[in-house]
Formats: C-alpha cells, structure tokens, sequence
C-alpha cells in the first residue's frame, strides 16, 4: 500500500511499475488519472476520479496522475499486487540516465534537434 498526497496542480508523472498491477482509491478531492496503451495504438485514456472512486493499472502500462481539484488538495491509496513492485520513471529515466542516453539518438527518438535534447537533459 502506497499514500498518495497530492498538493494542488501536484502530479505523479508518467511512469509505469514493471512487477504489479496497481489499484488506486481516491480518498479524497479529484484526480485526473490516464495510461497509454501499448504499440502500435499509444491511445491516451484517462478519467477524471471523484472521492470514493477506484481505477487500475494493470502491470507494465505508462500511466500518470494528477491533481485536477480547484485549489484542494487530492488524497489517494494504492494497493500494488507486488511487494516488489519496481518503478520506472518514464522522463527520468530517458533523460536522466547515467551515463546518458546519446543526444543523436534522443533527437531521432523524438523527432527534435540536439539543442532540444541538451535543453530537457539538463532539467534532470
């Protein structure tokens, strides 16, 4: 079981849990919640939860959440079917690896320019 606390605006970005399914109970506020389906569709599916609501992630799939709630705070629990559920996060791990990614590869991969890449690198 994981508490989820989320200020206003707050989110929890795209990552995915390679070894569990996760299951998230709003407690309280609104959250938007959303998982991208896998190759060849990349389709975005999301919803927005009210308290008491419940959504899943099944194991493996990039998905997100965040704080839609005016100007309140957003409580949540997840439950994940691992004790050892592994957690990749998906633009830390792209941008911030070690040693990096290299920045012709990551312009390819995005369709961007190297000054581009250099440019996210170094928020990570």
């Amino acid at each position: 079981m994981v508490p989820l606390d989320f200020a206003p605006s707050g989110v929890n970005p795209p990552h995915t849990h390679p070894h569990a399914t996760e299951i998230l109970t709003l407690i309280e506020g609104t959250l938007e919640v959303g998982f991208v389906t896998s190759n060849p569709e990349n389709n975005l599916m999301t919803k927005v939860l009210n308290q008491g609501d419940v959504f899943v992630f099944l194991e493996g799939l990039v998905h997100f959440q965040r704080n839609v709630g005016r100007n309140a705070n957003a409580v949540a629990i997840a439950g994940l079917s691992s004790q050892s559920p592994g957690v990749i996060t998906i633009a830390n791990s792209v941008f911030g690896s070690n040693p990096k990614i290299p920045d012709d590869l990551l312009a390819k991969a995005f369709q961007v320019d190297t000054k581009t890449v250099d440019f996210i690198m170094s928020k990570f």
